[in-house]
Protein backbone atom coordinates (compact mmCIF):
# COMPACT_ATOMS: atom_id res chain seq x y z
CA UNK A 1 0.00 0.00 0.00
CA UNK A 2 1.39 3.40 -1.03
CA UNK A 3 1.95 5.84 1.84
CA UNK A 4 2.18 9.62 1.53
CA UNK A 5 2.57 12.41 4.09
CA UNK A 6 0.81 15.74 4.45
CA UNK A 7 0.19 18.44 7.04
CA UNK A 8 -3.52 18.87 6.34
CA UNK A 9 -5.81 16.29 4.79
CA UNK A 10 -8.94 17.97 3.41
CA UNK A 11 -11.88 15.66 2.74
CA UNK A 12 -13.81 17.05 -0.21
CA UNK A 13 -12.91 19.53 -2.93
CA UNK A 14 -16.09 21.59 -2.98
CA UNK A 15 -16.36 25.34 -2.52
CA UNK A 16 -15.76 25.40 1.24
CA UNK A 17 -12.78 23.04 1.08
CA UNK A 18 -11.21 25.06 -1.72
CA UNK A 19 -11.77 28.35 0.12
CA UNK A 20 -10.09 26.87 3.21
CA UNK A 21 -7.12 25.53 1.23
CA UNK A 22 -6.68 28.79 -0.68
CA UNK A 23 -6.43 30.92 2.46
CA UNK A 24 -4.30 28.39 4.34
CA UNK A 25 -1.72 28.50 1.53
CA UNK A 26 -1.36 32.25 2.03
CA UNK A 27 -1.45 32.27 5.82
CA UNK A 28 0.82 29.27 6.43
CA UNK A 29 3.47 29.36 3.69
CA UNK A 30 5.19 26.17 4.85
CA UNK A 31 2.27 23.76 5.13
CA UNK A 32 1.40 20.95 2.74
CA UNK A 33 -2.21 20.12 1.86
CA UNK A 34 -3.75 16.96 0.43
CA UNK A 35 -7.29 17.04 -0.96
CA UNK A 36 -9.37 13.88 -1.50
CA UNK A 37 -12.64 14.05 -3.42
CA UNK A 38 -15.01 11.61 -5.11
CA UNK A 39 -15.71 13.85 -8.10
CA UNK A 40 -13.55 13.91 -11.22
CA UNK A 41 -13.09 17.69 -10.98
CA UNK A 42 -12.98 20.23 -8.15
CA UNK A 43 -16.17 22.08 -7.27
CA UNK A 44 -18.19 19.51 -5.35
CA UNK A 45 -21.92 19.54 -6.12
CA UNK A 46 -21.41 22.03 -8.95
CA UNK A 47 -20.24 19.03 -10.99
CA UNK A 48 -23.69 17.45 -10.63
CA UNK A 49 -25.90 20.53 -11.00
CA UNK A 50 -28.31 21.18 -13.87
CA UNK A 51 -26.88 23.17 -16.75
CA UNK A 52 -28.93 26.33 -16.21
CA UNK A 53 -28.17 26.62 -12.50
CA UNK A 54 -26.72 29.95 -11.38
CA UNK A 55 -25.51 31.52 -8.18
CA UNK A 56 -28.19 33.18 -6.07
CA UNK A 57 -25.71 35.76 -4.83
CA UNK A 58 -23.40 38.10 -6.73
CA UNK A 59 -20.22 36.45 -7.97
CA UNK A 60 -18.13 39.20 -6.36
CA UNK A 61 -18.05 37.47 -2.96
CA UNK A 62 -18.21 33.82 -3.92
CA UNK A 63 -15.34 31.40 -4.51
CA UNK A 64 -11.91 31.77 -2.92
CA UNK A 65 -10.18 34.84 -1.60
CA UNK A 66 -7.14 34.90 -3.87
CA UNK A 67 -8.95 34.78 -7.21
CA UNK A 68 -11.51 37.31 -8.45
CA UNK A 69 -14.78 35.98 -9.78
CA UNK A 70 -17.24 37.77 -12.03
CA UNK A 71 -17.11 41.35 -13.22
CA UNK A 72 -18.33 44.72 -12.00
CA UNK A 73 -20.79 45.43 -14.82
CA UNK A 74 -24.41 45.29 -13.70
CA UNK A 75 -27.04 43.53 -15.81
CA UNK A 76 -28.95 45.93 -18.04
CA UNK A 77 -31.81 43.60 -18.96
CA UNK A 78 -33.76 40.58 -17.74
CA UNK A 79 -35.14 39.80 -14.27
CA UNK A 80 -31.79 40.65 -12.64
CA UNK A 81 -31.65 44.10 -14.25
CA UNK A 82 -29.78 46.73 -12.23
CA UNK A 83 -27.80 44.22 -10.20
CA UNK A 84 -24.49 42.45 -10.52
CA UNK A 85 -24.55 39.33 -12.72
CA UNK A 86 -25.01 35.82 -11.37
CA UNK A 87 -22.45 33.29 -12.50
CA UNK A 88 -23.77 30.25 -14.34
CA UNK A 89 -22.98 26.74 -13.14
CA UNK A 90 -20.56 26.32 -16.03
CA UNK A 91 -18.73 29.49 -15.00
CA UNK A 92 -18.50 28.32 -11.38
CA UNK A 93 -17.14 24.92 -12.42
CA UNK A 94 -14.59 26.52 -14.76
CA UNK A 95 -13.53 28.90 -11.97
CA UNK A 96 -12.79 26.07 -9.54
CA UNK A 97 -11.00 24.03 -12.18
CA UNK A 98 -8.83 27.03 -13.04
CA UNK A 99 -8.10 27.54 -9.34
CA UNK A 100 -6.83 23.99 -9.02
CA UNK A 101 -4.76 24.04 -12.22
CA UNK A 102 -3.32 27.55 -11.99
CA UNK A 103 -2.90 28.16 -8.27
CA UNK A 104 -3.23 25.19 -5.97
CA UNK A 105 -1.29 22.51 -7.85
CA UNK A 106 1.42 24.86 -9.23
CA UNK A 107 2.15 25.96 -5.65
CA UNK A 108 3.86 22.60 -5.12
CA UNK A 109 2.18 22.41 -1.72
CA UNK A 110 -1.12 20.83 -2.73
CA UNK A 111 -1.70 17.23 -3.73
CA UNK A 112 -5.11 16.44 -5.22
CA UNK A 113 -6.75 13.03 -5.50
CA UNK A 114 -9.94 13.19 -7.59
CA UNK A 115 -12.20 10.14 -8.05
CA UNK A 116 -11.03 8.98 -4.64
CA UNK A 117 -13.00 7.88 -1.60
CA UNK A 118 -11.71 8.61 1.88
CA UNK A 119 -12.22 5.55 4.07
CA UNK A 120 -11.12 7.05 7.37
CA UNK A 121 -8.06 6.52 9.56
CA UNK A 122 -5.78 7.98 6.90
CA UNK A 123 -6.84 5.47 4.25
CA UNK A 124 -8.19 6.30 0.79
CA UNK A 125 -9.24 4.29 -2.24
CA UNK A 126 -9.30 5.08 -5.95
CA UNK A 127 -12.90 4.73 -7.12
CA UNK A 128 -11.93 3.46 -10.58
CA UNK A 129 -8.96 1.20 -9.85
CA UNK A 130 -9.74 0.20 -6.28
CA UNK A 131 -6.14 0.89 -5.29
CA UNK A 132 -5.73 1.91 -1.64
CA UNK A 133 -3.25 4.39 -0.22
CA UNK A 134 -2.30 5.44 3.29
CA UNK A 135 -1.89 9.07 4.31
CA UNK A 136 0.22 10.10 7.29
CA UNK A 137 -1.38 13.29 8.61
CA UNK A 138 1.17 15.42 10.43
CA UNK A 139 -1.27 18.04 11.71
CA UNK A 140 -5.01 17.87 11.09
CA UNK A 141 -7.88 16.36 9.11
CA UNK A 142 -10.25 18.97 7.68
CA UNK A 143 -13.82 17.77 7.07
CA UNK A 144 -15.33 19.73 4.18
CA UNK A 145 -18.42 17.53 3.89
CA UNK A 146 -20.54 18.97 6.72
CA UNK A 147 -23.10 20.55 4.37
CA UNK A 148 -23.87 17.26 2.56
CA UNK A 149 -25.19 19.26 -0.38
CA UNK A 150 -27.81 17.43 -2.41
CA UNK A 151 -28.87 18.13 -6.00
CA UNK A 152 -31.59 16.53 -8.16
CA UNK A 153 -29.13 14.41 -10.13
CA UNK A 154 -27.78 12.64 -7.05
CA UNK A 155 -30.42 12.65 -4.32
CA UNK A 156 -32.69 9.75 -3.37
CA UNK A 157 -36.36 10.37 -4.19
CA UNK A 158 -38.82 10.06 -1.32
CA UNK A 159 -41.82 9.08 -3.48
CA UNK A 160 -42.69 6.11 -5.67
CA UNK A 161 -42.82 6.27 -9.47
CA UNK A 162 -45.18 4.02 -11.41
CA UNK A 163 -43.97 2.30 -14.56
CA UNK A 164 -44.47 4.40 -17.68
CA UNK A 165 -44.33 7.73 -15.84
CA UNK A 166 -42.37 10.44 -17.61
CA UNK A 167 -39.94 11.80 -15.03
CA UNK A 168 -36.98 14.12 -15.50
CA UNK A 169 -34.51 16.14 -13.46
CA UNK A 170 -33.96 19.83 -14.26
CA UNK A 171 -30.75 18.84 -16.03
CA UNK A 172 -32.80 16.92 -18.60
CA UNK A 173 -34.84 19.93 -19.72
CA UNK A 174 -32.35 21.48 -22.18
CA UNK A 175 -32.32 18.15 -24.06
CA UNK A 176 -36.04 18.29 -24.83
CA UNK A 177 -35.26 19.87 -28.18
CA UNK A 178 -34.10 16.43 -29.31
CA UNK A 179 -37.53 14.92 -28.54
CA UNK A 180 -39.70 16.94 -30.88
CA UNK A 181 -41.74 13.84 -31.74
CA UNK A 182 -42.78 13.32 -28.12
CA UNK A 183 -42.70 16.68 -26.38
CA UNK A 184 -44.72 16.87 -23.16
CA UNK A 185 -48.16 18.39 -23.32
CA UNK A 186 -47.89 19.51 -19.72
CA UNK A 187 -45.19 20.00 -17.08
CA UNK A 188 -45.42 19.23 -13.36
CA UNK A 189 -42.70 20.74 -11.19
CA UNK A 190 -42.27 18.84 -7.91
CA UNK A 191 -40.70 20.89 -5.11
CA UNK A 192 -40.83 24.39 -3.64
CA UNK A 193 -37.17 25.37 -3.28
CA UNK A 194 -34.85 27.43 -5.44
CA UNK A 195 -34.24 24.52 -7.83
CA UNK A 196 -37.98 24.37 -8.55
CA UNK A 197 -38.06 28.13 -9.06
CA UNK A 198 -35.17 27.87 -11.52
CA UNK A 199 -37.00 25.11 -13.42
CA UNK A 200 -40.22 27.12 -13.62
CA UNK A 201 -38.39 30.21 -14.88
CA UNK A 202 -36.51 28.09 -17.43
CA UNK A 203 -39.79 26.70 -18.77
CA UNK A 204 -41.39 30.15 -18.96
CA UNK A 205 -38.39 31.67 -20.72
CA UNK A 206 -38.42 28.70 -23.13
CA UNK A 207 -41.93 29.75 -24.18
CA UNK A 208 -44.09 27.30 -22.21
CA UNK A 209 -47.57 28.67 -21.46
CA UNK A 210 -47.95 29.22 -17.69
CA UNK A 211 -51.21 27.26 -17.80
CA UNK A 212 -49.28 24.25 -19.10
CA UNK A 213 -47.32 24.12 -15.84
CA UNK A 214 -48.49 22.62 -12.55
CA UNK A 215 -46.35 23.43 -9.55
CA UNK A 216 -46.41 21.24 -6.44
CA UNK A 217 -45.34 23.43 -3.52
CA UNK A 218 -45.46 21.58 -0.18
CA UNK A 219 -44.26 24.71 1.65
CA UNK A 220 -43.91 28.24 0.36
CA UNK A 221 -40.67 30.03 1.15
CA UNK A 222 -39.54 33.44 2.24
CA UNK A 223 -36.87 34.71 -0.14
CA UNK A 224 -34.15 37.32 0.32
CA UNK A 225 -34.60 40.34 -1.93
CA UNK A 226 -31.40 40.36 -4.00
CA UNK A 227 -31.45 44.17 -4.06
CA UNK A 228 -30.10 44.08 -0.51
CA UNK A 229 -27.20 41.70 -1.19
CA UNK A 230 -25.24 43.71 -3.74
CA UNK A 231 -21.55 44.44 -3.12
CA UNK A 232 -19.64 47.69 -3.42
CA UNK A 233 -20.06 51.33 -2.42
CA UNK A 234 -23.11 51.97 -4.61
CA UNK A 235 -25.16 49.43 -2.65
CA UNK A 236 -23.57 49.85 0.78
CA UNK A 237 -26.44 51.85 2.26
CA UNK A 238 -28.94 49.25 1.04
CA UNK A 239 -27.04 46.47 2.81
CA UNK A 240 -26.92 48.43 6.07
CA UNK A 241 -30.58 49.40 5.66
CA UNK A 242 -31.48 45.71 5.44
CA UNK A 243 -29.51 44.87 8.59
CA UNK A 244 -31.18 47.71 10.47
CA UNK A 245 -34.60 46.57 9.30
CA UNK A 246 -33.95 43.05 10.60
CA UNK A 247 -32.94 44.33 14.02
CA UNK A 248 -35.93 46.63 14.26
CA UNK A 249 -38.26 43.79 13.25
CA UNK A 250 -36.70 41.52 15.89
CA UNK A 251 -37.27 44.19 18.53
CA UNK A 252 -41.05 44.12 18.10
CA UNK A 253 -41.82 40.65 16.75
CA UNK A 254 -43.21 37.93 19.02
CA UNK A 255 -41.94 35.12 16.75
CA UNK A 256 -39.65 34.57 13.80
CA UNK A 257 -42.75 34.25 11.62
CA UNK A 258 -43.88 37.72 12.67
CA UNK A 259 -40.39 39.09 12.11
CA UNK A 260 -40.50 37.89 8.50
CA UNK A 261 -43.97 39.33 7.98
CA UNK A 262 -42.61 42.72 9.04
CA UNK A 263 -39.62 42.36 6.71
CA UNK A 264 -41.94 41.26 3.92
CA UNK A 265 -44.04 44.40 4.26
CA UNK A 266 -40.85 46.44 3.93
CA UNK A 267 -39.74 44.57 0.80
CA UNK A 268 -36.62 43.11 2.41
CA UNK A 269 -38.04 39.59 2.17
CA UNK A 270 -40.14 38.40 -0.75
CA UNK A 271 -42.71 35.64 -1.28
CA UNK A 272 -44.29 34.31 -4.42
CA UNK A 273 -47.90 34.28 -3.27
CA UNK A 274 -48.84 37.23 -1.03
CA UNK A 275 -51.90 35.29 0.21
CA UNK A 276 -49.94 32.29 1.50
CA UNK A 277 -47.87 32.31 4.68
CA UNK A 278 -44.39 30.91 3.93
CA UNK A 279 -43.25 28.18 6.30
CA UNK A 280 -39.74 27.73 4.88
CA UNK A 281 -36.57 29.82 4.78
CA UNK A 282 -33.31 28.44 3.34
CA UNK A 283 -31.55 31.74 2.49
CA UNK A 284 -32.58 31.53 -1.17
CA UNK A 285 -32.09 34.89 -2.86
CA UNK A 286 -34.22 36.20 -5.70
CA UNK A 287 -34.99 39.34 -7.66
CA UNK A 288 -38.34 41.06 -7.87
CA UNK A 289 -38.26 40.38 -11.60
CA UNK A 290 -38.03 36.64 -10.98
CA UNK A 291 -40.92 36.86 -8.51
CA UNK A 292 -43.08 38.44 -11.23
CA UNK A 293 -42.35 35.51 -13.53
CA UNK A 294 -43.11 32.89 -10.87
CA UNK A 295 -46.44 34.51 -10.08
CA UNK A 296 -47.62 33.64 -13.57
CA UNK A 297 -48.11 30.03 -12.49
CA UNK A 298 -51.73 29.61 -11.40
CA UNK A 299 -51.85 25.81 -11.16
CA UNK A 300 -50.29 25.46 -7.70
CA UNK A 301 -50.87 22.29 -5.63
CA UNK A 302 -50.47 22.49 -1.86
CA UNK A 303 -51.21 19.12 -0.28
CA UNK A 304 -47.82 18.52 1.30
CA UNK A 305 -45.16 16.30 -0.23
CA UNK A 306 -46.10 13.95 -3.02
CA UNK A 307 -45.93 10.28 -2.05
CA UNK A 308 -46.42 8.69 -5.50
CA UNK A 309 -46.69 9.69 -9.14
CA UNK A 310 -48.13 7.84 -12.12
CA UNK A 311 -49.20 8.84 -15.64
CA UNK A 312 -51.94 11.43 -15.14
CA UNK A 313 -51.97 11.20 -11.34
CA UNK A 314 -50.24 12.37 -8.17
CA UNK A 315 -50.86 10.90 -4.74
CA UNK A 316 -50.50 12.88 -1.52
CA UNK A 317 -50.95 11.78 2.10
CA UNK A 318 -54.57 12.98 2.16
CA UNK A 319 -55.73 13.12 -1.46
CA UNK A 320 -54.99 12.62 -5.14
CA UNK A 321 -54.62 15.12 -7.98
CA UNK A 322 -54.97 14.49 -11.70
CA UNK A 323 -52.81 15.99 -14.42
CA UNK A 324 -52.78 15.40 -18.19
CA UNK A 325 -51.54 11.93 -19.15
CA UNK A 326 -48.89 13.59 -21.31
CA UNK A 327 -47.38 15.44 -18.36
CA UNK A 328 -43.65 15.37 -17.71
CA UNK A 329 -42.85 15.36 -13.99
CA UNK A 330 -39.74 17.35 -13.06
CA UNK A 331 -38.07 16.27 -9.82
CA UNK A 332 -36.91 19.31 -7.86
CA UNK A 333 -37.37 17.74 -4.43
CA UNK A 334 -33.71 17.57 -3.42
CA UNK A 335 -32.94 19.75 -0.43
CA UNK A 336 -29.68 21.62 -0.97
CA UNK A 337 -28.93 20.96 2.69
CA UNK A 338 -30.86 17.94 4.03
CA UNK A 339 -32.10 19.13 7.42
CA UNK A 340 -33.31 15.71 8.53
CA UNK A 341 -29.83 14.17 8.33
CA UNK A 342 -27.73 14.05 11.48
CA UNK A 343 -24.58 16.15 11.63
CA UNK A 344 -21.77 16.35 14.12
CA UNK A 345 -22.65 19.83 15.34
CA UNK A 346 -20.19 21.42 17.69
CA UNK A 347 -16.98 23.45 17.66
CA UNK A 348 -15.02 23.75 14.44
CA UNK A 349 -11.66 23.06 16.04
CA UNK A 350 -11.56 19.63 17.69
CA UNK A 351 -7.98 18.69 18.40
CA UNK A 352 -6.64 16.98 15.30
CA UNK A 353 -9.84 17.66 13.31
CA UNK A 354 -11.41 20.79 11.82
CA UNK A 355 -15.07 20.55 10.81
CA UNK A 356 -15.91 23.36 8.39
CA UNK A 357 -19.24 24.93 9.36
CA UNK A 358 -20.89 28.28 8.63
CA UNK A 359 -19.68 31.16 10.78
CA UNK A 360 -21.62 33.81 8.88
CA UNK A 361 -24.68 32.28 7.26
CA UNK A 362 -25.08 32.11 4.29
CA UNK A 363 -21.51 33.13 3.38
CA UNK A 364 -20.04 29.63 3.44
CA UNK A 365 -16.84 30.37 1.51
CA UNK A 366 -16.04 33.38 3.71
CA UNK A 367 -16.63 31.13 6.73
CA UNK A 368 -14.19 28.53 5.42
CA UNK A 369 -11.54 31.12 4.55
CA UNK A 370 -11.83 32.67 8.00
CA UNK A 371 -11.46 29.23 9.58
CA UNK A 372 -8.17 28.80 7.73
CA UNK A 373 -7.06 32.25 8.88
CA UNK A 374 -7.80 31.32 12.50
CA UNK A 375 -5.99 28.00 12.15
CA UNK A 376 -2.83 29.70 10.90
CA UNK A 377 -2.82 32.74 13.19
CA UNK A 378 -4.04 31.56 16.60
CA UNK A 379 -2.49 28.91 18.80
CA UNK A 380 -5.09 26.98 20.77
CA UNK A 381 -8.51 25.54 20.04
CA UNK A 382 -10.24 27.44 22.85
CA UNK A 383 -9.16 30.78 21.40
CA UNK A 384 -10.11 29.77 17.88
CA UNK A 385 -13.50 28.40 18.86
CA UNK A 386 -14.29 31.54 20.88
CA UNK A 387 -13.88 33.48 17.64
CA UNK A 388 -15.80 31.01 15.48
CA UNK A 389 -19.17 29.94 16.83
CA UNK A 390 -20.94 27.87 14.12
CA UNK A 391 -24.23 29.34 12.90
CA UNK A 392 -27.05 26.79 12.76
CA UNK A 393 -28.58 26.01 9.38
CA UNK A 394 -32.02 27.55 9.08
CA UNK A 395 -35.12 25.69 7.94
CA UNK A 396 -37.95 28.03 8.98
CA UNK A 397 -38.51 31.70 9.87
CA UNK A 398 -38.73 30.70 13.53
CA UNK A 399 -35.27 29.11 13.50
CA UNK A 400 -33.66 32.05 11.66
CA UNK A 401 -33.08 34.42 14.64
CA UNK A 402 -30.50 32.09 16.19
CA UNK A 403 -28.43 32.18 13.00
CA UNK A 404 -28.73 35.97 12.77
CA UNK A 405 -27.70 36.40 16.41
CA UNK A 406 -24.71 34.09 15.90
CA UNK A 407 -23.65 36.12 12.87
CA UNK A 408 -23.82 39.35 14.89
CA UNK A 409 -21.93 37.91 17.87
CA UNK A 410 -19.20 36.49 15.62
CA UNK A 411 -18.92 39.79 13.78
CA UNK A 412 -18.59 41.62 17.07
CA UNK A 413 -15.76 39.32 18.17
CA UNK A 414 -13.98 39.75 14.83
CA UNK A 415 -14.28 43.55 14.98
CA UNK A 416 -12.63 43.53 18.43
CA UNK A 417 -9.66 41.47 17.24
CA UNK A 418 -7.07 43.57 15.37
CA UNK A 419 -5.71 40.62 13.37
CA UNK A 420 -9.10 39.53 12.10
CA UNK A 421 -10.48 43.01 11.45
CA UNK A 422 -7.39 43.93 9.41
CA UNK A 423 -7.74 40.73 7.39
CA UNK A 424 -11.47 41.27 6.74
CA UNK A 425 -10.71 44.77 5.46
CA UNK A 426 -8.79 43.19 2.59
CA UNK A 427 -10.89 40.08 1.90
CA UNK A 428 -13.00 40.03 -1.24
CA UNK A 429 -15.29 37.29 0.14
CA UNK A 430 -16.68 39.66 2.77
CA UNK A 431 -19.46 41.80 1.21
CA UNK A 432 -18.79 44.77 3.49
CA UNK A 433 -15.19 44.61 4.78
CA UNK A 434 -13.38 46.00 1.75
CA UNK A 435 -16.19 48.44 1.06
CA UNK A 436 -16.02 49.93 4.56
CA UNK A 437 -12.22 50.18 4.29
CA UNK A 438 -12.54 51.97 0.95
CA UNK A 439 -15.26 54.35 2.16
CA UNK A 440 -13.22 55.11 5.28
CA UNK A 441 -10.19 55.98 3.17
CA UNK A 442 -12.35 58.29 1.07
CA UNK A 443 -14.07 59.83 4.09
CA UNK A 444 -17.40 59.00 2.46
CA UNK A 445 -20.63 60.32 4.03
CA UNK A 446 -22.15 56.87 3.33
CA UNK A 447 -20.44 55.64 6.48
CA UNK A 448 -23.02 57.57 8.50
CA UNK A 449 -25.25 54.53 7.96
CA UNK A 450 -23.02 52.60 10.40
CA UNK A 451 -24.04 54.92 13.21
CA UNK A 452 -27.68 54.05 12.57
CA UNK A 453 -26.73 50.37 12.60
CA UNK A 454 -25.11 50.67 16.04
CA UNK A 455 -28.28 52.31 17.33
CA UNK A 456 -30.33 49.51 15.83
CA UNK A 457 -28.13 46.92 17.59
CA UNK A 458 -28.91 48.51 20.94
CA UNK A 459 -32.62 48.60 20.09
CA UNK A 460 -32.97 45.18 18.50
CA UNK A 461 -30.52 42.91 20.32
CA UNK A 462 -32.75 42.12 23.33
CA UNK A 463 -35.61 41.12 21.03
CA UNK A 464 -33.31 39.08 18.83
CA UNK A 465 -31.94 37.27 21.88
CA UNK A 466 -35.49 36.49 22.98
CA UNK A 467 -36.33 35.04 19.55
CA UNK A 468 -33.03 33.13 19.47
CA UNK A 469 -33.92 31.33 22.73
CA UNK A 470 -37.03 29.91 21.05
CA UNK A 471 -35.02 29.13 17.92
CA UNK A 472 -32.39 27.26 19.94
CA UNK A 473 -35.09 25.00 21.35
CA UNK A 474 -36.29 24.25 17.83
CA UNK A 475 -32.73 23.44 16.76
CA UNK A 476 -32.05 20.99 19.59
CA UNK A 477 -33.20 17.83 17.78
CA UNK A 478 -31.11 18.63 14.72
Amino acid sequence: MTEIETDYLIIGAGAVSLAFADTLLDEDPHCHITMVDMHAKPGGHWNDAYSFVALHQPSAFYGVNSMEFGDDVVDDHGPNKGMFPLASGAEVSAYFEQLMKRRLLPSGRVTYFPLTEYLGDGCMKSILSGKKSKIKIRRKTVDGTFYKTSVPATHKRQYSVAEGTRLATPGDLPGLWMQTDRLPGHYVVLGAGKTAMDAVIWLLEAGIDPDAITWVRPRDSWLINRTYTQPGPDFFEDIVDNQIAQLKAAAIAATGDEMFEILGRGGYMLRIDPAVKPEMFHYATISEGEIELLRKIRNVVRHGRVSAIAPGKMTFPTCEETVPDSALFIDCTASAVPFDEGRQHGPQFRGDTITLQPLHVPLVTLSAALTAFLEANFDDDDTKNALATPSPLTDTPNTYPLGLLTNIMNRGAWAQNPKISAWLASVRLDPTGKTIARLSQEGSPKLAALGKFQAAIAEGLPGLQRLAVAARAAHQPR
